[in-house]
């Protein structure tokens, strides 16, 4: 059985004091078969090296970000490329290196432009409505209420809360304090962020030893936390040593020991289940953050995909994976699957 079959969950109550986090005791490991799921089709012509975001509006269209990190490209519900945002030669709305992307539900756009140290809005006709100075936003969430959420490397919390006019509302999260360096500290504390219609906003820290997503209400009460063990936890915790040289590692950013333990994950906007892939592996948590079934995804032809980011649709699932590009999968929740036998390692 593959080491991600024997999940360990722990959920919170949800908090009556910000940021407390009360723990219900929880089964040790929850056994759950794995069964593989094959792409129907890729999508999207065109989109593949360095694919990172894939958002949907309410008129189904399409928003991708992927190489170059300077424009978001659109596509119409059809599949088929309609432009992008900015458009070519746009210099006053130049993006400068795009992290992350997401949409309001009146479809205005919200770019985290690492390289310009900024959050920038666009309105749904592309043009630009405003630049938020941000310091190094590496992920972002859009909320009701003219609000979004932001994950920085710069910010003391995990997730700090402003409007669209750049006011800073609130912030919270504790970060993971495991190093006596500051600058791994920080490292680890990187993660991805994610939003539902009801207000709730998920934080998967990236690089944590131990796997890990949160989920916070939008005024940063606690209402559970997921915790995955990784078959690498042990030789992670070791790069957390005084010694260690944080620089080196993100010089070598594609060295096993530094490979995201969560690639990515999405919410289901209509049910609040979230879907967390670690590889190839994509594991499906109730609302309320409780293991529910394991999924292999793989091509047609057998090729594993690790994807970077995950959009869950009513009939569908799309996974983008660099740098092969964007898959559509059927909703394994809603058919019969044959559990596979997990490789050997």
């Amino acid at each position: 059985m593959s080491h991600r079959t024997q999940l360990v969950v722990s959920l919170a109550i949800f908090a009556a004091v910000a940021g407390g986090w009360n723990f219900l005791s929880a089964p040790a490991a929850a056994q759950n078969q794995v069964s593989e799921i094959l792409a129907r089709a890729r999508v999207f012509p065109g989109v593949g090296p360095g694919v990172r975001a894939l958002k949907r509006d309410s008129a189904g269209r399409y928003y991708v970000l992927a190489t170059p990190a300077n424009a978001i490209a659109v596509f119409g519900a059809d599949g088929a490329r309609t432009g992008q945002i900015p458009a070519p030669d746009s210099q006053p709305s130049k993006i400068v290196f795009a992290e992350d992307i997401d949409l309001d539900a009146s479809g205005r756009l919200f770019v985290a432009d690492r390289g310009a140290n900024a959050v920038k809005i666009f309105k749904v006709d592309g043009s630009l409505e405003s630049t938020i100075p941000v310091s190094a936003p590496t992920s972002l969430a859009s909320l009701s209420d003219d609000e979004f959420a932001v994950a920085s490397l710069r910010a003391d919390r995990l997730v700090t809360i402003y409007n669209s006019r750049g006011k800073t509302i609130r912030s919270f999260g504790d970060p993971h304090d495991m190093s006596s360096s500051a600058e791994l500290n920080r490292y680890i504390n990187h993660g991805r962020l994610s939003s539902d219609p009801s207000g709730f906003i998920y934080f998967a820290f990236t690089y944590l030893p131990e796997a890990t997503i949160r989920k916070y209400d939008r005024f940063g009460y606690a209402a559970y936390e997921i915790s995955l063990p990784h078959s690498d936890t042990e030789s992670r915790r070791a790069l957390l040593a005084p010694s260690v040289d944080i620089s080196a590692l993100a010089r070598r950013n594609q060295a096993s020991e530094v490979k995201p333990v969560i690639n990515a994950f999405g919410v289901d906007p209509a049910s609040q289940e979230l879907w967390a892939a670690m590889g190839d592996e994509l594991s499906r948590f109730d609302k309320d953050g409780r293991l529910v079934a394991t999924y292999r995804t793989a091509t047609q032809d057998g090729t594993r995909l690790e994807p970077s980011a995950i959009l869950i649709e009513p009939n569908r699932i799309l996974l983008a994976v660099d740098p092969l590009g964007v898959y559509e999968f059927a909703r394994p929740d809603k058919q019969r699957l044959a559990p596979v036998a997990a490789p050997h390692p």
